[in-house]
């Protein structure tokens, strides 16, 4: 009989499980964060340089830069992926899962597509992010919208300006304050509502500084080059308003609505699987107890 020192067992009463850590397939590492903030950075500038610029400048064909743009991002979201393999953070498992789930959002896309904004994709972008962590959820954005342009035909030059958009919303969801239960799905519910009306205000930067009183648009909706901050900025919050907000705010309830119906199923599934696979888990191959050779020495 052994003797435990210390302890006070009761037979048949299981002792408390330390609480498990919420799973994250790709950290935000030194390498990751330093590539996210990079990609983060050129596209804030492609967004808010109409907001920005400086008096007296031209307002040059934006279009014309969004094959840059694109050519930029698209590296950098891949290289996010590769600085985690790299560091052992994500294996193969965590790529096959991340092709898995952004094949799943561009899958839904068609479903809501031009339908008065209400696109169920966002569902696999916000609970994907939180439930596996924000560099997951950045490449999950990138990745899931630009496979849906392809599944949907939607290429062109707003391609970068969504795919960088998506990928802020999965990084937000995997930066979102630790909860549990119905407060995390409460917490999800009005983070979904805000994003998706902030991303559909924030893509219309792409092509809103085209739209000058000079070519017979509203004054007061018009971008106006090299006017101050406060007005080119009234002027897009009202042109957003006018324009945009009748998409957006059907896109948020539905997003609302399918993460309290299923945000919390999802979620589990989500971090089962995680932990099942076990992604940061290093593979170690045991040598085999078997000799290759007979008893008597031959082979």
């Amino acid at each position: 009989m052994t003797a435990v020192v210390g302890t006070h067992a009761t037979i048949g009463t299981p002792e408390p499980r330390p609480a498990a850590a919420r799973p994250r397939t790709v950290r935000l590492g030194r390498r990751t964060g330093a590539l996210v903030a990079i990609a983060s950075a050129i596209a804030v500038m492609a967004f808010l340089w109409p907001l920005l610029a400086a008096s007296g400048s031209v307002v040059v064909a934006h279009s014309t830069d969004a094959p840059w743009l694109f050519a930029v991002v698209l590296p950098l979201v891949i290289a996010v992926v590769l600085a985690d393999v790299a560091d052992g953070g994500l294996d193969a498992k965590g790529v096959a899962l991340l092709g898995v789930l952004a094949a799943a959002a561009a899958a839904m896309r068609p479903f809501g597509s031009g339908h008065a904004g209400f696109e169920p994709m966002w569902i696999v972008v916000i609970l994907g992010g939180r439930a596996l962590g924000p560099g997951f959820g950045f490449c999950l954005g990138s990745i899931g919208m630009f496979s849906s342009a392809l599944v949907t035909g939607g290429v062109g030059p707003w391609l970068p300006f969504q795919m960088i958009g998506a990928a802020w919303i999965g990084l937000g969801a995997g930066l979102l304050p630790r909860a549990s239960g119905r407060r995390e799905i409460g917490l999800l519910a009005a983070y979904s509502a805000v994003v998706c009306v902030a991303y559909g205000f924030l893509l219309n930067l792409w092509f809103w500084p085209f739209l000058t009183a000079d070519e017979g648009f509203p004054p007061e909706l018009s971008y106006v080059p090299g006017a101050p901050l406060t007005t080119n900025l009234a002027h897009w919050l009202r042109f957003d308003v006018a324009t945009s907000l009748g998409f957006d705010l059907p896109r948020a309830v539905l997003t609302v609505v399918l993460v309290l119906v299923a945000g919390r199923a999802v979620l589990v599934a989500l971090r089962r699987a995680s932990r099942r696979a076990a992604f940061e888990t290093p593979v170690v191959f045991a040598p085999n107890s078997l000799s290759p050779t007979g008893s008597d020495g031959s082979s």
